[in-house]
């Protein structure tokens, strides 16, 4: 381990604001959204659509990014993330889904996914995951990336580079008639050369007018996953890898997600739909 002590819930500030002129998700004041009954195919409008969101949300986080330092809460990198979704016309998707209570997710050393922005400083040696995603023109754009703060050890800048480097070989594999679950394969395999931990009951997901469609993308070998790609669809992926294992503990608040031997992990994400050819890429600033 990187000798960091571990983690521990801070201080949530007030509730943030969105314009009442910014349209929400259906879901916003719900415990749960209504279940998606759409196709996973979307036609050209919507892509257009999602590209926009996409681009918003992909800014929103390199935003948020460019305030990664020592001494800096994670509520701070929130109240960013949320700045600009709103000055951009964009509601922050996270806010209010399934009561979810800020912007964005933000994921530290031992945290795999779903962290809760509050008043947690940010250390000289951590590593910490921003997840964005961004609501405009009825439908959604979702991404996130693992960035260094200060001087971070061998193994997590090791670890953050190569999870990189598996969403780029997984977006290489897609391609249409090809099943879901060589995603999976890819990501696994390109993970056990190093000992990684790859998790497997946090996955990338369909997302369209809906946050999460229902469609499931496993970052392992999941021979379950025979769904086969067809141009059009559109999904995330968002391997999550780890020092140590795969399995997990969450803590009180419901949300939070941690390595159950508390190892660092890190994860990156895209939105992006299936073409002729390959894969396109939706959250590209």
């Amino acid at each position: 381990m990187s000798g960091q002590s571990l983690l521990v819930p801070g201080e949530l500030s007030p509730h943030r604001t969105v314009p009442a002129s910014i349209p929400r998700p259906e879901y916003v004041g719900k415990d749960a959204p209504a279940p998606y009954t759409g196709p996973e195919v979307q036609d050209a409008e919507t892509l257009e659509k999602m590209r926009t969101a996409g681009r918003i949300a992909a800014r929103a986080l390199a935003e948020a990014a460019r305030h990664i330092a020592p001494g800096v809460t994670t509520d701070k990198l929130d109240e960013v993330a949320h700045a600009y979704m709103c000055d951009h016309g964009a509601y922050p998707s996270t806010l209010g889904y399934r009561r979810f209570p800020k912007s964005l997710c933000t994921s530290v050393n031992e945290v795999i996914c779903h962290g809760i922005p509050d008043s947690t400083l940010l250390r000289d040696g951590d590593i910490v995951n921003l997840d964005v995603t961004a609501f405009i023109g009825g439908v959604h754009g979702d991404n996130n990336a693992t960035y260094l703060c200060g001087d971070v050890d061998e193994s997590s800048r090791l670890l953050v580079e190569r999870t990189r480097e598996a969403l780029n070989r997984a977006v290489k594999a897609v391609r249409p008639g090809r099943q879901i679950n060589v995603i999976g394969r890819v990501i696994e395999s390109y993970a056990k050369r190093f000992g990684y931990g790859v998790v497997r009951d946090f996955t990338g997901h369909g997302i369209n007018t809906s946050f999460h469609s229902g469609l499931i993308i496993p970052h392992y070998d999941d021979e379950r996953a025979t769904s086969v790609m067809r141009p059009g669809m559109t999904f995330t992926i968002e391997p999550m890898l780890t020092l140590g294992t795969y399995e997990w503990d969450m803590w009180e608040d419901g949300w939070t997600v941690v390595t159950k031997d508390r190892e660092r992990t890190a994860q990156f994400e895209h939105t992006l739909v299936v073409t002729e050819s390959g894969a396109d890429i939706l959250t590209l600033p």
